[in-house]
């Protein structure tokens, strides 16, 4: 294969791991069936698109992505999304749609693989996702609630979908609301007894199964009871070959780049949860690329939109899979399950699935992880209650927007500060003025700064170097940039500009602690010319060297105010071989030299 192509490594597959990787693959096809059905119902799509998105998509994803666990198909936050571009498809056919729109996914994330854009998805915080996942829940639950009643009615933005059920209450089947009340019992009492006896029971498979059959046994569906058929008969055989319609492309250009990146997001989470676990390495820009392979297998055998599956890949890995075979063998099982079971889940009630659709939006909503969000800092608080609202208020897509927007903002408000802290003598020790009181400043100042010096930290320091030499009293301003890194043109300009008016007024902008490539910066855009080279310090292999040799040349430029760094001076050993414990209490530790 050629080098570029960001592709996992060829490992030999072991024979002791057949045994494991084929149970694993076997107890999440339980999970896969219902999963399947309904999140393409969650889609408006056919029940039977949600098990082809199961099949030859994630055999893909599971040989061309990173992560030997997760395992890729539809998912309940992403179905949601596909929704919205299925209900404003211009009224197309809703499956060609969807169709044309897993090919542009795959595109977009296979480029972002190709492009080594991995790191990209870091920029998302996780209180937007959150807050998009918090969101989606609540609509999944609220979308469910004509099917748990077996009424119909307008549906749409959350306040349209639940008026719409409550006018309709009147026409609600007994039945309908008995199933998915029973489906939620079955769920919830094997989870209790799962957490007792610490077994894995699948709780979805067996409700959707006892639904099934209380259906055959007592003939419901001739009473009224809405069965899959009703939506759209699964037919038996394997997964059509399927071509997208371009003709859709143009429209839905900004919904797949929406689903892109949730469904990057999803998988890249899944992906680093797991890794973590498993001490498996991880590259992101495979991920993406085994991500987006699968999206484009998706579009040309009758799936839509796939993503790395959370409940799936950690019931892969909990179960015992060894390696990323047991993803391919579960895909093979799909397909034999697709062959075979067609006309029998023909009959699945729609009302059981709504049942289960309500447990996946009550987990969901993770009421632990918004609580800590919330105690974590009120930008992530903010972040995660206007992404969450933006789910309800806007399409999917816009909210994805809002919620991605969101991030930058909060990055490049957090990144373009630097910290600046004053550094004074205290005996032979440096402590910040912020801990001390009643400092008298004599005419040598010396700050620390700490971050990126970029242009968008250029303005920030420029005004805290510009206070502290707008004082009176201040001769020599000496700045240690030891721990500050990424200095740019910009900010090179403006210490040159800095200090070409310091000098006029006859006063003195000294740099210590200047890396060779932050040197090589201010040399190259002139900046060293207008600060002096006498006034640049380089970084050194001795402790406090550099500082060292900056204070010393602020005595030279103001003899009557270096006096009062003489002990710090005095303590530094020339030979750089000062112990660390010495340091301990002092705001210049070992860390920060």
């Amino acid at each position: 294969m050629p080098r570029w192509l960001p592709l996992p490594p060829v490992q030999r597959y072991p024979r002791d791991a057949v045994a494991p990787d084929f149970v694993a693959a076997f107890t999440v096809l339980f999970l896969g069936v219902p999963q399947g059905l309904a999140y393409a119902t969650i889609a408006g799509l056919p029940p039977v698109v949600g098990l082809y998105a199961a099949t030859i998509p994630a055999i893909v994803a599971s040989l061309f992505r990173s992560s030997s666990y997760v395992i890729s198909g539809p998912t309940n936050a992403l179905s949601l999304l596909v929704g919205g571009a299925v209900a404003h498809g211009m009224g197309a056919d809703p499956t060609a749609v969807a169709l044309t729109l897993a090919l542009l996914v795959g595109l977009f994330q296979a480029t972002a693989g190709l492009l080594r854009l991995g790191a990209l998805v870091d920029f998302i915080s996780t209180a937007v996702v959150l807050g998009y996942i918090t969101g989606a829940g609540v609509l999944i639950g609220f979308g469910q609630l004509h099917n748990s009643t077996g009424t119909s009615g307008p549906r749409g933005r959350l306040w349209v979908t639940l008026g719409g059920w409550l006018e309709s209450l009147g026409s609600a089947e007994p039945m309908a609301i008995a199933v998915t009340l029973g489906t939620i019992a079955v769920v919830i009492g094997i989870r209790m007894l799962n957490s007792r006896t610490g077994k894995r029971v699948p709780s979805a498979i067996i409700a959707m199964s006892l639904a099934l059959v209380i259906n055959l046994v007592f003939d419901l569906e001739s009473r009224g009871l809405r069965v899959i058929s009703d939506l759209a008969p699964i037919p038996s055989g394997l997964p059509p070959l399927t071509l997208p319609d371009l003709s859709h492309a143009p429209g839905l250009v900004p919904l797949a780049a929406a689903c892109a990146v949730l469904s990057l997001v999803e998988s890249s989470s899944v992906a680093r949860s797991i890794s973590s676990r498993k001490g498996e390495p991880l590259d992101a820009s495979t991920e993406f690329f085994g991500q987006g392979l699968s999206n484009i297998s998706a579009a040309f055998f009758g799936g839509y939109p796939v993503s790395g599956s959370l409940s799936r890949s950690a019931l892969n890995e909990r179960v015992g899979a060894r390696t990323r075979v047991a993803g391919i063998i579960g895909g093979v099982m799909m397909l034999v399950a697709l062959a075979t079971l067609g006309p029998l889940l023909n009959h699945t009630p729609v009302a059981s699935l709504a049942g289960l659709m309500f447990i996946v939006a009550y987990d969901l909503v993770d009421v632990k992880r918004i609580k800590a969000i919330g105690r974590a800092s009120k930008e992530d608080a903010v972040a995660f209650t206007v992404t969450m609202l933006g789910t309800w208020a806007f399409s999917l897509d816009v909210a994805i927007y809002v919620g991605v927007g969101l991030s930058l903002v909060l990055f490049l408000r957090r990144a373009r500060l630097v910290r600046v802290a004053e550094l004074v003598p205290v005996g032979p020790k440096l402590e910040e003025a912020s801990t001390l009181k009643d400092i008298d400043h004599g005419p040598v100042r010396l700050l620390h700064v700490e971050g990126a010096l970029f242009f968008g930290a250029a303005g920030e320091l420029r005004d805290a170097l510009s206070r502290v030499l707008s004082e009176p009293t201040t001769h020599v301003l000496v700045v240690r940039l030891k721990r500050a890194a990424g200095l740019d043109a910009t900010t090179a300009a403006m210490l040159g500009e800095l200090a070409s008016l310091t000098q006029e007024q006859g006063r003195t902008l000294i740099l210590v602690g200047v890396t060779p490539a932050a040197y090589d910066v201010l040399q190259r855009s002139g900046a060293l010319a207008q600060l002096g080279e006498d006034n640049v310090f380089r970084t050194r292999n001795r402790w406090f060297s550099a500082l060292a040799s900056g204070l010393t040349r602020a005595r030279e430029l103001s003899p009557d105010a270096a006096s009062a760094f003489d002990e710090f001076l005095a303590s530094i050993d020339p030979d750089g071989d000062r112990r660390v414990d010495e340091c301990r209490n002092s705001t210049t530790d070992p860390a920060t030299r």
